[in-house]
């Protein structure tokens, strides 16, 4: 007997900026629709650039406080 059940995922630093980014970018309704598949190339090139530039920031944040 298969079981349906998904694994508990543990959220990464990458996850929880892609669900921010996709609720600012006005998104969210389209992934929950149909997924994150769903999204066009350039829909998620700008989520992925966006995550780029707000590690960086973070980064460089950390290392200031050093």
């Amino acid at each position: 007997m298969a079981k349906n059940k998904k694994k508990e995922k543990i959220e990464t630093l990458e996850d929880k900026l892609k669900y921010e980014i996709a609720e600012e970018l006005g998104l969210m309704d389209k992934i929950n629709e149909v997924g994150w598949g769903g999204l066009t190339a350039k829909e998620s090139g700008k989520i992925g650039g966006i995550i780029t530039v707000r590690k960086r920031k973070m980064k460089i944040k950390d290392d200031l406080k050093k």
